[in-house]
């Protein structure tokens, strides 16, 4: 199957900044719930990210993610998950968060 550009508009993907983030002991695996805001219509979303090997709650505050805003809301333990963070795996398959270079607007869609 040939992926297609059209493919990819599909996907909304957009940058926000972390406002609170808290450990998530209930989740199966070590995680991180995160309240991001988008700013404008999407403002402050809900999720949770298997980021602990490499970030702890207090250093998330503040820093802007990229997520895909538009995939249906998905229930992880108690927490409903609104977005999906994007990260990448390191050498040793840990995430690391794929973020803005330079501080963007909170919204500003990928492109």
């Amino acid at each position: 199957m040939t992926a297609r550009y059209e493919d990819f508009l599909k996907l909304d993907i957009r940058a926000g900044t972390v406002t609170r983030a808290e450990p998530f002991p209930e989740a199966r695996k070590p995680a991180i719930k995160l309240w991001i805001d988008f700013g404008g219509d999407l403002g402050e979303k809900r999720s949770s990210a298997q980021i602990t090997a490499h970030y702890a709650p207090g250093d998330l505050v503040g820093r802007q993610v990229l997520a895909v805003v538009n995939f249906p809301p998905r229930q992880i333990g108690p927490v409903m998950s609104e977005v999906l963070v994007l990260g990448l795996p390191d050498a040793s398959g840990e995430v690391v968060l794929v973020t803005p270079d330079q501080t963007v607007p909170d919204g500003g869609r990928l492109h």
